[in-house]
């Protein structure tokens, strides 16, 4: 199976958890990784600029790695789904959790 379609299987199922476990609009926790010498966390937080996003960021043991958490409120779980898209298709290496 390739990623692609891995990928949409993955979001059509994010997306049904979303809204069985979820009233929205909803706050989500977003979490990510990146490398810390990386522009990453400067985009992501650029990503969620203007949506009211509280984002904190932590750095691995050995600094190699920056976690970064966003708790937003997002009015549906396509939003969820696009915003997500949104940073894996912009950010260079990033890992979504």
């Amino acid at each position: 199976m390739d990623n692609s379609k891995k990928t949409d299987e993955f979001y059509e199922k994010l997306k049904s958890q979303l809204y069985d476990t979820a009233t929205w609009p909803s706050t989500y926790l977003y979490k990510f990784i990146v490398l810390t010498k990386s522009p990453g966390v400067n985009h992501i937080d650029s990503l969620f600029d203007n949506l009211g996003a509280v984002i904190t960021t932590t750095e691995s043991k050995n600094g190699k790695y920056t976690s970064v958490s966003i708790n937003v409120k997002m009015q549906t779980p396509e939003a969820v789904i696009t915003k997500y898209k949104e940073v894996t298709e912009n950010v260079e290496g990033v890992i979504s959790l």
